[in-house]
């Protein structure tokens, strides 16, 4: 439920993030190794090729924050996605210890900033504007197909007048993590519309979940506003900022939000839980169980007694301990791609641009990527078998686009560096 982007988590490493339409390979001509930068990037590139160590090309400090671990597994994926590793294109230097380097690959350019210290070693690197050479729609399409488990993928407009980049079992309901929170937003955002809250109201915090987040460690009472709330919810996927927004506007209220946007399959999600009734109800198999099997009355009143309990008690609810997936088809919330194209219409349609605004805050798109939009907004969702990415952009021509690709695979944990570089590769080409 977590959501967090590895844009945000592994971009000091080997990220690729937003790749671009297909572009005519660089000269071959290896750069000179004249200066730090220009040695740098060439250390970078014998570590790629296996010729030198982690240890020999990144500083201490680097290591520290990403680990050669971690380096080894984002080198690893580069390689999947884009084919094996050929050789430095090209440096431009900033000024001797700083500078752009360009690696080129089988099947796509890697560009973004280093640093090396006076030492030699790399002390910075970010690898974030990605070139692919010759992808296509189809070829995103067959990898996303590929994938083991099921996946609802959409790439499309959202006033219909063009016809979609691409579709993948649109209207398949599957998993969607922290992306629900997108209903709770469009709730809050529809009540300020009709007077019924602001933005500015402020309310004493009262409720307190689990991380994701930082809100859970704040004091109780202390006194926020909605937007604060909504912008935590959103930009880092706070958890006890969504579940005090649930308490503010009530479940009724975004389960009439989920209606009107739309969804095809509502009983599949309500009652509307809150992320610490789910992780209550994750913790806790056998009511888990009895919570899933019960039908919407029964569900509610399963439901008023564990609020009670938490109330009265938080530390007598067990917490859930899983790392694979755990009864993903039965205890999350669910939606389909045209579902959240429908969530992502009701934001649109918003007079007041303070929700979009907020999705802004974390984009999850490189710089250079944002610059081709006249706006991005995203949200993501994810726990051990469940994947959600939604973007929504509007081009500079004012057209509202949407993409969203689901991922749920109960058998084992997905791969989120493998879906979101697939994803960039289609942000490109469904510009």
């Amino acid at each position: 439920m977590i959501g967090k982007s590895l844009f945000a988590t592994a971009a000091l490493a080997f990220l690729a993030a937003n790749p671009a339409m297909a572009q005519t390979a660089p000269s071959q001509t290896e750069p000179k190794s004249d200066s730090l930068t220009q040695q740098g990037a060439q250390a970078v590139a014998d570590f790629l090729h296996g010729k030198r160590t982690a240890e020999e090309v990144f500083s201490p400090g680097f290591l520290a924050v990403v680990p050669k671990s971690q380096i080894q597994a984002l080198a690893a994926k580069l390689a999947d996605q884009f084919g094996p590793f050929d050789a430095v294109a090209s440096v431009e230097e900033k000024n001797p210890n700083q500078g752009i380097v360009t690696l080129r690959y089988a099947k796509a350019t890697i560009a973004g900033p280093i640093t090396i210290d006076n030492g030699g070693k790399v002390t910075g690197l970010l690898l974030n504007d990605v070139k692919p050479l010759g992808d296509s729609v189809a070829k995103v399409q067959a990898d996303l197909e590929a994938l083991p488990g099921e996946v609802s993928a959409l790439s499309t407009s959202l006033d219909g007048k063009q016809s979609s980049v691409l579709e993948i079992a649109p209207d398949q309901q599957l998993a969607i993590g922290s992306t629900f929170k997108l209903y709770v937003l469009s709730a809050l955002a529809h009540s300020i519309e009709r007077g019924e809250h602001r933005w500015d109201e402020v309310i004493n915090l009262s409720e307190k979940s689990l991380p994701s987040g930082q809100m859970q460690e704040w004091p109780a009472g202390a006194p926020v506003t909605l937007h604060t709330l909504a912008s935590m919810m959103i930009s880092i996927s706070d958890n006890t900022a969504t579940d005090q927004l649930i308490r503010v506007l009530g479940r009724k209220a975004i389960g009439d939000e989920l209606r009107k946007s739309g969804h095809t399959a509502p009983a599949q999600t309500l009652p509307f839980l809150t992320t610490h009734e789910l992780f209550a109800l994750k913790g806790n198999p056998a009511l888990g169980t009895q919570y899933a099997a019960a039908a919407e009355a029964g569900q509610e009143a399963i439901l008023q007694k564990l609020d009670a309990q938490i109330k009265a008690d938080p530390a007598s609810i067990p917490l859930p301990t899983y790392t694979d997936p755990h009864a993903i088809d039965t205890l999350e919330w669910f939606a389909s791609a045209n579902d959240i194209a429908g969530i992502f219409r009701r934001i649109v349609a918003l007079k007041d641009p303070t929700a979009r605004q907020i999705m802004a805050i974390s984009p999850s798109m490189s710089a250079s990527d944002r610059e081709r939009f006249a706006y991005v907004g995203y949200k993501g969702g994810s726990e051990p078998g469940v994947l959600n990415l939604s973007w929504l952009m509007q081009t500079k021509s004012g057209e509202w686009r949407v993409l969203t690709i689901s991922w749920n695979d109960q058998s084992s944990p997905v791969d989120q560096g493998k879906l979101e570089m697939l994803a960039t590769r289609l942000l490109k080409l469904s510009e």
